[in-house]
């Protein structure tokens, strides 16, 4: 009988391994199913913004990140769902134009895998039906978990945020986030 613990672990360790690689790969086939939606919504420009509507879980755009040469659906909500279909616009945020703050959110261990390589006066744009808006990055900042301090869905001047878990090798729930801060070039 005790020899047939260490098979029950070493079974055990694999379906964990197993699942883990799934729900990479199937995160990944969502975000590239999204990002083609987001292509085809900017891909039909609109020239008022003030039609521009989505509603939750819609693909509304695309991140670009030229560093890392990333191209990130952007999805109104942040939701479960939506994050796993790319970066999200926490629900009360802005869009660019509309003079507040844009707070784009995306899991580290997907989307945001490699923005701890992205340093202050790197570029981020945002992609929409109704323009492009390029972002210079002025700061980062790593917080506990439970600082929200950072989302003030301030409306005085535009300024992107994005966050996400930290660290970013960490197994698990991230006992810290990780913020980027941008401002409108």
């Amino acid at each position: 009988m005790k020899k047939y613990i260490p098979i029950l672990f070493i079974a055990a360790g694999l379906v964990l391994i197993g699942y883990a690689i799934w729900q990479v790969l199937d995160t990944s086939k969502k975000t590239e199913v999204t990002l083609e939606e987001a292509k085809l919504a900017i891909g039909h420009p609109q020239s008022e913004q003030a039609s521009f509507k989505p509603k939750f879980g819609e693909a509304v755009g695309i991140l670009e990140i030229p560093k890392i040469n990333a191209e990130l659906p952007i999805v109104e909500g942040t939701d479960a769902d939506d994050l796993a279909k790319g970066v999200g616009l926490y629900k009360g945020s802005y869009y660019p134009n509309e003079n507040g703050q844009i707070v784009l959110s995306g899991h580290r261990d997907t989307v945001f895998r490699r923005t701890g390589e992205l340093r202050k006066g790197d570029q981020l744009k945002v992609l929409l039906s109704y323009g492009s808006f390029i972002y210079q990055i002025e700061k980062t900042k790593i917080v506990d978990k439970n600082d929200t301090s950072i989302i003030t869905l301030q409306h005085d001047k535009e300024e992107l945020v994005l966050t996400t878990c930290y660290p970013f090798s960490y197994i698990g729930n991230a006992p810290k986030r990780y913020i980027i801060y941008g401002k409108r070039v």
